[in-house]
């Protein structure tokens, strides 16, 4: 998987991020926008069921980099018996796009899944029944004192495709310049990423 920090060393790629005991606001670190919603493999089925979700506060709360209007804002979805985030993302230009956050553990590893919430989009419902929403992962390293957080590689994930097509289930777009998307069932995910995850994917 495709690390989401640094610790100062490619600048060209990325920007380090540190934890702010004093401030409400966290620091973040992520590559670039474009790289970062670019760089996912998305996948039709979510990483985990609702028994296999946990929920840990210090996730809780609004996540920024240095000189940056970008925010990453994790809030409870409902309430303490609902385990799952409710996640705000809003670019530089002010405009916010909200997913549903699932924190999970496979073996002694973190993830993510995220899913949009219902699309922001102003058509009428024949439109908006052609839009599917899907999700994407990230492996958590570790939440304190700093963020640290990688998405899958799509270039990893393409080569190791071609190498075994019957690796995981999956498609590919060829209207979305032959993106890979994931069409295996939860529990064929989580048996592929405990047995990839560290494979540099």
């Amino acid at each position: 998987m495709v690390k989401c920090y640094i610790e100062a060393t490619d600048k060209e790629n990325a920007k380090t991020i540190h934890g702010d005991q004093k401030m409400k606001a966290k620091k973040i670190l992520f590559y670039l926008l474009a790289v970062l919603l670019g760089g996912c493999v998305p996948s039709v089925h979510s990483l985990f069921t609702g028994k296999d979700l946990i929920f840990e506060g210090k996730l809780l709360g609004v996540w920024t980099e240095d000189n940056s209007k970008e925010t990453w804002e994790f809030k409870r979805y409902s309430n303490k018996e609902d385990k799952r985030y409710k996640l705000i993302y809003t670019d530089s230009d002010g405009r916010a796009g909200e997913f549903v956050a699932g924190l999970g553990k496979l073996n002694d590893m973190t993830f993510l899944d995220l899913y949009p919430s219902e699309a922001d989009v102003n058509a009428n419902d024949f439109y908006k029944h052609h839009l599917l929403g899907v999700h994407t992962f990230m492996k958590i390293d570790q939440i304190e004192p700093t963020l640290q957080m990688r998405i899958m590689n799509p270039d990893k994930m393409k080569e190791m495709l071609e190498a075994d097509p019957n690796l995981i289930r999956h498609e590919i777009l060829e209207e979305r310049d032959s993106q890979i998307l994931l069409t295996a069932s939860t529990e064929e995910l989580q048996r592929f990423m405990i047995e990839h995850a560290t494979d540099g994917l």
